[in-house]
């Protein structure tokens, strides 16, 4: 049983031109490679269903942001350039679909670093907020499938979107999560109910 409250329901938020959407990448928008990094194009592949989702929310949002760990850089397994690389393929294709992704803003850093771009700092937030002034984190949702993602959405006062159908990491973390999806689609159905 999950044990989230919820005073309220994903389709009762007045999602307009206003709000802003940032979400993590590696499991919400391609899928995640376990205990490895996407490190070039071929090794990226959308959750199903994504691209479609992303073009109906980019309908919603005033703009959509994707904020992501790369840690797979500092590491030294991959380059900013092979990131750059897999972010152009995904980038042709969620345009190509008819979405819309205004920017991308990634951190390098390895977790020991504790670097402030890296999520659950909110570093990434605030570059997206100083090229875009008209950021308002109150109106902003933070989807992502991993507790780190959360923590970032929280610290600004987002809703926050989990992604996952693990009912005792749910559970144990019921305080810091608004709303629970199995996938991005999900969230695009429910609040267009």
């Amino acid at each position: 049983m999950i044990l989230i409250r919820r005073s309220m329901n994903l389709g009762d938020l007045k999602i307009d031109k206003t709000w802003t959407l940032f979400l993590d990448r590696d499991g919400v928008i391609n899928v995640r490679l376990i205990d490895d990094y996407v490190k070039n194009p071929d090794d990226f592949i959308f959750v199903e269903g994504v691209l479609e989702a992303i073009r109906d929310l980019s309908e919603k949002f005033g703009r959509i942001v994707i904020v992501t760990n790369q840690q797979g850089i500092g590491k030294g397994l991959m380059t900013e350039n092979e990131l750059e690389k897999v972010h152009n393929k995904m980038l042709a294709e969620i345009n190509k679909f008819g979405g819309k992704i205004d920017r991308i803003y990634f951190s390098p850093f390895r977790k020991e670093e504790n670097n402030i771009t890296r999520k659950p700092q909110i570093g990434m937030a605030l570059q997206a907020r100083k090229e875009f002034s008209d950021i308002n984190f109150k109106k902003s949702i933070m989807i992502g499938d991993s507790i780190s993602d959360i923590l970032f959405g929280k610290k600004l006062k987002m809703k926050t979107v989990f992604v996952s159908d693990d009912v005792s990491l749910i559970n144990k973390n019921f305080r810091i999560i608004d709303f629970t999806v199995k996938n991005l689609c999900e969230f695009s159905e429910k609040i267009s109910n």
